[in-house]
């Protein structure tokens, strides 16, 4: 996916409010209105990242006339002491925006390296790594544009785009045959049907009532085999649940089409990124 400017612009704003509130009395105590400065954003530990743009725009937003210069690109793998942009102008600016920028930086490049990892588990299989909605409230462009950076898919955006059947839904529908009939009637002809299935049973009644989507929930490679034979390409076959960098290899080897992994968004370990006024010290 991309970023939405519209939305981006709208989060930046609710960022930089909540922030600085009335004002940033460090910074406005301390640096005089007119001074100059030249950060430069690096990284300190290896990884995949993400968010340069998100940072820029932080910037630019407090002072649109700040001079970014891009030394690094989203997607792009870094080690320790990679220059990611460098900023110069308005003092002040830097200062106030410093924390934003680095929060979007280090959780989208953390997200990014994560996904790669995966991704790179599976780079001998036909399956595609995929995004789940836990998210944090607020981020999901950004982290969901983090997934894509790291070479992997999404998932739905939101509850609007497609619609997932799930264990709650099967029970308050009484049945997974009623659920998937009673969501047949009631969407467009365009948007697709998953269904949640815990057991081959699940799956033979999901594909009697010709679900365009069948996610195993928390099989074992072995059940999943079956489930993707049962299958037969009759519907895409999606693996969910605990999955890690441990197990994600033996689940593509079970043939599924896709994998999804919510631990891509919702736990994720952000990437050392710092911003120095100057030079670079402590490297």
């Amino acid at each position: 996916m991309e970023l939405n400017m519209i939305e981006l612009k709208k989060l930046i704003e609710s960022s930089l409010a909540e922030d600085i509130g009335t004002g940033d009395i460090t910074t406005n105590s301390i640096v005089p209105e007119g001074s100059t400065a030249k950060g430069i954003i690096y990284v300190k530990e290896p990884g995949v990242v993400a968010g340069i743009p998100v940072a820029e725009a932080v910037f630019r937003f407090l002072a649109p006339e700040i001079e970014i210069n891009r030394r690094s690109t989203d997607g792009a793998w870094v080690e320790p002491g990679t220059v990611l942009m460098e900023v110069a102008g308005d003092a002040r600016a830097i200062l106030t925006g410093e924390r934003l920028a680095l929060n979007f930086l280090q959780r989208m490049s953390g997200i990014a390296t994560r996904t790669a990892a995966l991704v790179e588990k599976v780079k001998l299989y036909p399956v595609r790594v995929v995004d789940t909605r836990k998210t944090t409230p607020g981020l999901r462009m950004l982290e969901k544009y983090a997934v894509r950076v790291g070479g992997g898919f999404n998932h739905r955006y939101g509850l609007y785009d497609a619609v997932l059947i799930k264990d709650n839904h099967i029970k308050v529908a009484g049945g997974i045959t009623q659920a998937i009939l009673a969501a047949r009637q009631n969407v467009p002809h365009t948007v697709k049907i998953e269904v949640e299935v815990e057991d081959l049973a699940g799956v033979s009644e999901a594909l009697e009532a010709r679900a365009d989507v069948i996610m195993l929930d928390n099989m074992d490679p072995a059940t999943m085999r079956e489930a993707v034979k049962l299958v037969d390409g009759k519907a895409l076959v999606e693996a969910s649940g605990g999955i890690s960098e441990e197990t994600i290899t033996a689940v593509a080897k079970t043939g599924v089409d896709l994998i999804s992994v919510g631990a891509l968004t919702h736990s994720v370990k952000a990437l050392d990124i710092s911003l120095d006024i100057g030079e670079i010290k402590g490297l």
